[in-house]
């Protein structure tokens, strides 16, 4: 359990203002100056220690990813980019820093770019944050009339800019390098790899993509040191991390915990636990909708963490809970999440492109028990087919919901295709 001193998000539930007079009360932007002052490579070195892992799902070491980028400049200017995309279906973490505590993920950016030895930030904020939009916007004209960020910011003798840049709500462009095309004015499609954005990202420059919630507790890793945040949570799983849960739960929320916190101890003490009580827990996702479903049985147990979660065959991804009881129709909510990932494919691969709306119609014939038992397997099939085999991770997110079904609970779709048959015989 998170002890309250070692919270860094203090303002997630938008008790306090916003902006900057509040900010500053809060602790945002004291030091920083200080920590301008330091060696970049002692910077990320600290990072390192920190043990943080990228938050918006992927779990990469985020000192690790600063590190790739070039220490001297062949003449390109580097450039930081902030995934304010958001589009993961339970996930509502980014939003909320955006809009109660913009100022840590400001001057994160600011940290961060010095680190990378970066010119500017460019935060890619999803189309739908309207309010989030301008209250980011209000913070940074605030920050840069203070001095803080802009020419010489916060008196460090360092140049650095922020900018806001709205996405026109495509899921696609939380992928990297499609948010990068999208930043450039053109369709949203992934970028093949290599070359990395780190070599070659936005404008043909260096660029390091982060997610916000990675870049905002940057500050108070630096202010309170990397061995503090490495103190929290397990080995490898380090630090708070904010947990959205939604669904069958008496009281959905936003919390922030340390890694590694028991699954039912999250629900339980957070959330009010399961409506009907724990035993009326059918199953949980996880990690947001594109990682496997976990039934009961594993809930009872696991923790929240990548290594854990990835034990058990799922993952943590952006840490959306999404709770479901016993009066779930399963077999509606994965259909649902295929009929998602079959509207978001940007359709530039022809496995997802094509696969993905073949998966959402022999799902929704599974659904009404119209199907056959054998194309279960075939469907598991194709999902291994679209998993692995395209440019960005869409397809292995499509296939994943379904094969998390099949596994946990392919009795249940057995049952809908023979009570189906008997019915319709009947008839």
């Amino acid at each position: 359990m998170l002890a309250d001193k070692d919270r860094i998000f203090t303002n997630l539930y938008g008790f306090e203002s916003p902006f900057l007079k509040a900010a500053k009360k809060r602790g945002d932007w004291d030091g920083t100056k200080k920590i301008l002052a330091r060696d970049q490579d002692s910077i990320i070195n600290e990072m390192k220690e920190s043990g943080l892992r990228g938050r918006g799902g992927a779990g990469f070491p985020t000192g690790l990813k600063w590190s790739f980028m070039p220490k001297e400049s062949d003449g390109r200017p580097s450039y930081l980019v902030v995934n304010a995309d958001e589009g993961e279906p339970g996930t509502c973490k980014d939003r909320e820093i955006m809009r109660h505590d913009p100022h840590k993920l400001i001057e994160g950016c600011l940290i961060a770019g010095y680190a990378m030895r970066a010119v500017a930030a460019y935060i890619y904020i999803r189309g739908e944050f309207v309010h989030e939009a301008k209250v980011l916007e209000q913070a940074i004209e605030e920050a840069r009339d203070a001095g803080l960020i802009g020419k010489n910011a916060c008196g460090s003798g360092f140049d650095f800019d922020v900018f806001v840049h709205r996405g026109a709500g495509a899921y696609i462009c939380g992928e990297e390098t499609a948010l990068i095309e999208s930043l450039e004015g053109k369709k949203g499609q992934p970028r093949l790899k290599p070359p990395f954005p780190a070599n070659v990202g936005v404008f043909g420059c260096p660029t390091t993509v982060n997610n916000v919630e990675s870049i905002a507790v940057v500050p108070e890793i630096l202010r309170r040191g990397g061995s503090w945040f490495a103190g929290i949570g397990r080995e490898n799983n380090t630090g708070t991390k904010l947990f959205c849960i939604s669904g069958h739960v008496n009281n959905p929320c936003n919390v922030e915990e340390e890694m590694g916190i028991p699954l039912k101890e999250l629900i339980e003490k957070h959330a009010g636990g399961i409506r009907g009580g724990w035993d009326n827990l059918l199953a949980v996702i996880p990690g947001g909708s594109s990682v496997h479903m976990i039934p009961k049985s594993v809930c009872d147990t696991v923790l929240m963490d990548f290594d854990s979660l990835r034990a058990e065959g799922t993952g943590l991804g952006t840490a959306a809970v999404i709770v479901m009881d016993k009066s779930t129709d399963l077999l509606r909510a994965i259909t649902r999440l295929s009929a998602f990932y079959k509207h978001e494919s940007c359709g530039q691969c022809t496995p997802c492109r094509e696969g993905t709306g073949w998966m959402w119609r022999v799902m929704e014939r599974l659904c009404s028990g119209e199907a056959e038992i054998e194309e279960i397997d075939t469907l598991l099939e194709v999902t291994k087919q679209i998993e692995g085999h395209t440019i960005c991770a869409l397809g292995d997110a499509a296939a994943w919901p379904i094969q998390g079904l099949m596994r946990h609970f392919r009795p249940e779709v057995e049952h809908r295709i023979l009570e189906y048959k008997k019915t319709h015989n009947a008839a």
